[in-house]
């Protein structure tokens, strides 16, 4: 029978792959509540909170549940809050990152390398064949070419894969090598600490000694006067020095707003390559890819039926292959299209749903609370507006694929840092307001509804 114990000695390890606040947020109120018939029964405090795991981290739950078992799990989470009886799960004591190759954690230090996102488990194909490529060139500790190298592409097409790859390909290549992963949103708020704190020195002991510096999602530098002041400094000393300096973006140099010039011109001092939506072959291949180190096969009609109807997020296809694996898991059926109907539902029936806009959740958002979308994104600081702007915010960021600066534009050019502090002001909120909580659930279900 699994104990808590073991259920500890995972959150122990799954600590060390996520950032500290969607941790907290998170995990560590996911509490243990049995093992029975090889699943893993656990309970979170909402159905947000379910729907966050389930979505983003379900998956990597159970891989590391079925290493410590030894045997395949499911995972079946359960909405119980805080209050009611079931069994208790103490939390793992905090642990330091493992920095096998990496960089110190130091002041505002990257994640560790999830131990997945390699390029053996990458699916290349034509819409991703060249950037893949120069991963695999730039991860070679000899090549000094392309340098930056910049990675481009939409939400969800294997940016993050790329850059964690090349940075195990680096420390294998290379095993005392310095590698550090950051996500520039980590960078900027390390940044900031390390004023407030007076450790300048701590931060750049840990971002300018490094022999390869990955950083994620460098849009968000964007309109952040004193953070790109001294990234343009960080990336100055550490291409001086040969080092290597790997970026993902939203977007080409060409196409970034509110970026200072200096640093558009170094990001294209060496080579930019994008990543485009998988085409059907390659989407199947990922599927199959997948399923296989899941342990399970799917059928080829199956397969397709999914491809055809996922075309531009490959995440999306994670998804739907999450909840097959869990389907699959707990009946004991073959996975086959009338239980591919079945689990799935509407979802993969006829075209994909309408994308969620901006413009809906402000219109949703507007009728339940009685006011204009002119109210909503003014000026405007009463609570009375504010609460329902800042929902709205949160929502834009949940339910789309746009960035904080791209939905910072929709509200009346506020910035980053405002649409931040909503996110993260309505997700504290989440954690201890049931009344909001049923309301996020209510707005959530209406604005998918409405675009379906």
């Amino acid at each position: 029978m699994m104990s808590s114990n073991l259920w500890e000695q995972a959150l122990s390890e799954l600590r060390s792959e996520i950032d500290e606040k969607n941790f907290e947020t998170w995990l560590k109120t996911t509490r243990f509540q049995r093992f029975e018939q090889d699943t893993l029964h656990l309970a979170v405090p909402s159905a947000l909170n379910r729907s966050w795991l389930t979505r983003n981290f379900s998956d990597r739950i159970s891989e590391v549940v079925e290493r410590l078992a030894q045997r395949p799990v499911g995972i079946d989470i359960h909405i119980a809050p805080l209050g009611d009886a079931v069994a208790e799960s103490s939390v793992a004591p905090s642990v330091q990152p493992r920095t096998v190759g990496l960089a110190p954690a130091g002041s505002g230090g990257g994640p560790q390398l999830l131990p997945h996102l390699t390029f053996g488990n990458f699916v290349v194909g034509e819409s991703n064949r060249f950037a893949h490529a120069a991963c695999r060139a730039v991860a070679e500790p000899e090549t000094e070419a392309w340098n930056p190298l910049l990675i481009w592409g939409g939400v969800g097409l294997g940016k993050t894969h790329l850059l964690q790859a090349i940075g195990h390909e680096f420390v294998r290549l290379s095993p005392g090598a310095r590698v550090l992963y950051v996500s520039s949103d980590r960078f900027m708020n390390a940044f900031i600490q390390a004023i407030q704190q007076d450790k300048m020195a701590e931060f750049h002991a840990t971002y300018r000694r490094v022999d390869l510096l990955l950083l994620d999602d460098v849009q968000f530098l964007f309109g952040k006067e004193g953070t790109q002041n001294e990234f343009f400094h960080t990336f100055n000393e550490l291409h001086s020095k040969r080092k290597k300096i790997v970026l993902s973006s939203d977007r080409p140099p060409s196409e970034m707003a509110n970026i200072e010039e200096r640093l558009r011109s170094r990001f294209e001092w060496g080579l930019i390559v994008d990543v485009q939506a998988p085409d059907l072959e390659t989407r199947i291949a990922i599927l199959n890819q997948k399923a296989q180190m899941h342990g399970f096969a799917l059928p080829n009609d199956v397969a397709i039926f999914i491809a055809e109807r996922i075309k531009t997020n490959i995440r999306k296809l994670e998804g739907v292959l999450t909840s097959l694996r869990h389907h699959w898991r707990l009946t004991g059926e073959p996975i086959s299209m009338e239980s591919v109907r079945s689990v799935l539902g509407h979802f993969l029936v006829g075209e994909e749903p309408q994308r969620v806009t901006v413009e809906r959740i402000q219109q949703c958002v507007c009728e339940y609370f009685d006011m204009s979308v002119a109210e909503l994104t003014g000026k405007e600081r009463h609570r009375k507006v504010t609460l329902p702007r800042h929902l709205a915010m949160y929502l834009c960021r949940l339910l789309t694929d746009l960035s904080y600066p791209e939905i910072a534009t929709r509200f009346r050019g506020r910035n980053h840092t405002s649409v931040l502090h909503a996110f993260r002001k309505i997700e504290k909120e989440l954690l201890r307001d049931t009344n909001l909580q049923n309301l996020a659930n209510y707005l959530t279900k209406k604005i998918q509804e409405s675009a379906d």
